[in-house]
């Protein structure tokens, strides 16, 4: 059965330069309210052990306008110094729910510089979409088409570090599920090869299920080095290092987008393939603490593999099934169910010492995990 989901479509854009100036100044005025509202929560809980709500916070916004020193506020639209309100306030019951740490403030130099638009504060018309006071539409490359019929409820407008600009529209889409199929596939996350399922697809893996790990940040090592020590040559302050801060950051831009490109192309063909994915619970944030392996595990990325599995198979109509972490995948044989004594990281290929089966170490724990999985189930 179709499902309605809302869903956000990410285009590039490019400014006038009027428009830039006044999102840049936009972008700064949010990150001001948003630290201005965290200092004042943190405050009245230190001094006085009470909460602060966004009515109180919004009351203190219009506070701040009606200053001299922070009239300029004024400036730019209001909704989204409003919406950075809202993100405060989920900040902080994320916060009390024990889902996320203390809330930080943005920094000018690290934090993402973006401002959230709700249908008051933008214009959408003929395809055409415009801004509360930037004057003229902005121009979209229109790489992909919106759904058919659709109504942009939000908008939110980013700049990354390598001078981007992006334009994110989100709105409701139409998804209807795949047809089922009788595959079931189990799969293991790996350096050597970025996945391992317990069958090989044709087009996606090799003959015995292994999928290629491109390794993007390595393919691109020297000319992020080389960007890198080009950066650490410049003087603090001066426009050349300024400018080859952007080039690293376009560096950065380059891996992140082939990495993600990639990473869609193989779990959609994943999805559309099987009917039943199991995967293991890997708690990666533990993992990049090894010094050897945090760099090869964060370009493997994956959370993020993990994550596009997830809403693709609820988009779709699959069953993602999740195998606990300590489930020893790598151990156990697949053939007789015996579990090894040791298995240390080094060794690829093992002999099971009960029924004389020969393993390769990944594609076993494939097996595996899809064996648990379905079990589970």
């Amino acid at each position: 059965m179709a499902q309605r989901v809302k869903r956000a479509f990410t285009y590039r854009f490019y400014p006038t330069p009027e428009q830039a100036e006044q999102l840049a100044r936009t972008f700064g005025c949010v990150r001001l309210v948003y630290n201005k509202a965290l200092e004042e929560r943190s405050r009245a809980y230190a001094l006085h052990g009470r909460g602060v709500s966004y009515g109180e916070s919004s009351a203190m916004l219009a506070a701040w306008k009606r200053t001299q020193e922070l009239a300029f506020l004024g400036e730019v639209s209001s909704v989204p110094l409003q919406q950075a309100l809202r993100h405060l306030q989920a900040a902080f019951t994320n916060f009390f729910a024990k889902r996320a740490a203390y809330p930080r403030f943005k920094s000018r130099k690290r934090s993402r510089l973006s401002a959230e638009y709700t249908r008051s504060a933008f214009t959408w018309r003929d395809g055409r979409l415009t801004l509360a006071k930037t004057g003229t539409p902005l121009r979209i490359v229109w790489s992909r088409p919106l759904p058919e019929g659709a109504e942009p409820s939000t908008v939110t407008v980013s700049r990354n570090a390598a001078g981007r600009w992006f334009v994110s529209i989100l709105c409701e889409d139409t998804v209807r599920p795949l047809d089922p199929v009788e595959g079931v596939v189990g799969i293991d996350a790996g350096i050597a090869s970025l996945l391992v399922l317990s069958r090989p697809i044709p087009g996606v893996t090799d003959a015995v299920g292994k999928v290629a790990n491109p390794r993007h940040e390595r393919a691109d090592r020297v000319r992020l080095a080389r960007a890198q020590r080009a950066l650490a040559r410049k003087e603090k302050g001066s426009s050349n290092r300024a400018k080859a801060k952007v080039r690293v950051a376009r560096v950065h831009a380059r891996i992140t987008d082939r990495r993600r490109d990639h990473l869609h192309k193989l779990t959609t063909s994943i999805v559309r393939e099987n009917q039943v994915i199991a995967i293991e619970d890997l708690t990666v944030r533990n993992l990049v603490r090894n010094r050897r392996l945090a760099r090869a595990v964060s370009d493997a990325s994956w959370r993020q593999v993990r994550t596009m599995l997830e809403y693709k198979a609820a988009w779709y109509g699959r069953e993602l099934v999740v195998v606990d972490r300590w489930f020893p995948s790598s151990k156990l044989c697949s053939a007789c169910g015996a579990v090894a004594a040791a298995m240390p990281l080094e060794v690829r290929e093992w002999v099971c010492a009960a029924c004389g089966a020969t393993h390769d170490r990944d594609v076993n724990a494939a097996k595996n995990i899809l064996a648990a999985g379905l079990a589970e189930r």
